[in-house]
Order: C-alpha cells, then structure tokens, then sequence
C-alpha cells in the first residue's frame, strides 16, 4: 500500500519550496497564507520531519525538504503531463536531457522549432535522472554515452562530445596571453563534473613538463561556461555547446587540439513510440539542427 500524504498538503510544500514563501505560494494555490502554512505544518507532522526554517524575511528549505523538493515537484510534472496527453488540441513532446545541453544549445532552437511546427509542445525537462520511458512519460532523450543505450530503443548521433578549451578572447590575448599549455600556470582551469582537465593537459603536454594549475569546479559543463564568458579562467567544453560564442567572438578557442572522449551526444526514443510520426519529426528537426550547426562551423 503506497504510503501518501494529503494531496494538498504536498500542493502547499511544493508551492512554497518553489517560492521560498508561503505568501507567493498562497497567490499561486488560490488560497490564504494561512491556509499554506498550516498545510505544510501538517505534512512535517505526518513525515516527522522538519521541511522548512522558518526565518525573519522568508524561508529556507532543511536537508530533508531539499531532498523531498525535486521527487515531489517531478510527480506534480507527470501528473500535469498525463493531463497534457489526454486532452485534445494539443500535442506535447517531452524532451530529457542535461541541463547543460538544455541550455546551451536545445533552448536557443526552441523558438525555431515552434515557428516551423506551431501545433506542437515541447515540454523540456533539463534532468541528468536515468529515463523510463515507458512511466515518466519522456518521449525523446539527448544522452551522451555509447549505444546501445538499452532494450528496445533508437539511438541516432547528435554531435560527438570531444572537448575543446575555450577563454573569453581578453584572456588569451591579455597580459598573460595563451599560446602553448604552459601558459595555463597564469590562469584559472574551470572544471566541470566531468574532471576532463587532468587528461586534456596530459594530452597536450606529451613530453613536456605539465603546467601548475588552478581549479575552480562547477556542477555543469554551462556554469563553467559562462564563468569562461565572465573572464574567470578557461574553460573545457563540446564545442556544439559553444558554436555561437565562438561565431559571435564572445568566446576563442584557446588551442587547436581537441581531446577525444570516446563518446556523443545522442537522440534516444523507444523503437515504439507513443505517437511515431509525431516523435519523427522532432527526431528529424533535432538532427537537421545538429548537421545544419555543423555545416556552418566548417
């Protein structure tokens, strides 16, 4: 028997976990602060456990409600998708992928998408979480790893993975300009959760000795990126994720070379999809951009 607390006590939770305010979250559910507050206060008593701090200009989630927070907004997002399917007039595609990915290179084309296919939704999920597509209702994947990526599924080619550094073009042209791997020693190496640096200097300082070095870590392959466009260092990175930035010479290459990964990024789906014609031409367009993308950096 699955063990599940009031409907609108998890309304309430999920609102103000949102929010960081039971106010905001009272305006959104349509109902009193109050009513919010003694909601979430019910659900601590039934969990046993504290959700939020309470503090003077707002609130704070604990460990725990961190924790709760994504599971119990992600149910409230497939609840509001199994809606979606169901009703008429609208045609939804759920796309998963790295929040990376998402937003460097997926969300600047949606816009395009939408233009060329106005009937169809593109419900973006930006999520580094395993997918099942048969009950988190995802219909396509952008996935880097090696096929096959499981039982039952199609995995076409979007753009290889292998890494390049890049710098805003005042660094590598400034006082401690870069021009061979030692000069790295002035600068700050943005890593990200990928660890790449170690291996790309190895490669590249093949019988010479490797630079002392700097970190900064980030979480995301796009946070170090835009550290790199702040001119905090250099940065490692596909360079699909930043084909704009060079064009636009926000970014440079810092150096010729690339470090093959071994790896890509790919469009994933169930050889059985829900809707075929639908999920081939979301399929197709996503292609299309990847080699129109390609076509222009050559």
């Amino acid at each position: 028997m699955r063990r599940m607390p009031p409907l609108n006590a998890l309304k309430a939770f999920e609102a103000s976990g949102r929010h960081l305010t039971f106010k905001r979250a009272a305006q959104e559910l349509g109902v009193t602060q109050g009513a919010v507050s003694q909601q979430v206060r019910s659900l601590e008593k039934i969990l046993k456990i504290k959700l939020f701090n309470r503090n003077p200009r707002g609130l704070s989630l604990t460990d725990e409600g961190r924790r709760y927070l994504p599971s119990i907004h992600r149910a409230f997002d497939m609840i509001a998708e199994a809606t979606d399917t169901i009703t008429p007039g609208e045609v939804v595609v759920t796309i998963s992928t790295s929040p990376s990915l998402a937003t460097r290179w997926l969300v600047p084309r949606l816009g395009e998408f939408s233009a060329q296919n106005p009937d169809i939704r593109i419900r973006l999920d930006a999520s580094n979480t395993l997918v099942n597509f048969q009950s988190d209702g995802v219909d396509i994947a952008i996935r880097l790893g090696t096929p096959p990526f499981g039982p039952g599924l199609l995995a076409d080619p979007l753009f290889s993975s292998d890494v390049i550094a890049v710098c805003h073009p005042d660094l590598a042209q400034g006082p401690q300009p870069i021009r061979v791997p030692q000069d790295l020693r002035h600068h700050v190496l943005l890593e990200d959760s990928h660890g790449r640096w170690p291996l790309f200097l190895e490669t590249m300082c093949t019988g010479q000795p490797l630079p002392d070095i700097r970190t900064m870590t980030f979480s995301h392959t796009s946070l170090a990126i835009d550290a790199a466009l702040a001119r905090q260092g250099v940065a490692l990175t596909p360079k699909a994720l930043v084909d704009r930035d060079l064009s636009s010479n926000r970014l440079c290459q810092a150096f010729e070379a690339a470090l093959a990964t071994g790896d890509g990024y790919y469009i994933v789906s169930p050889r059985k999809p829900r809707d075929p014609a639908l999920i081939a031409t979301v399929r197709d367009w996503l292609r299309n951009e990847s080699q129109n993308q390609g076509a222009e950096s050559r």
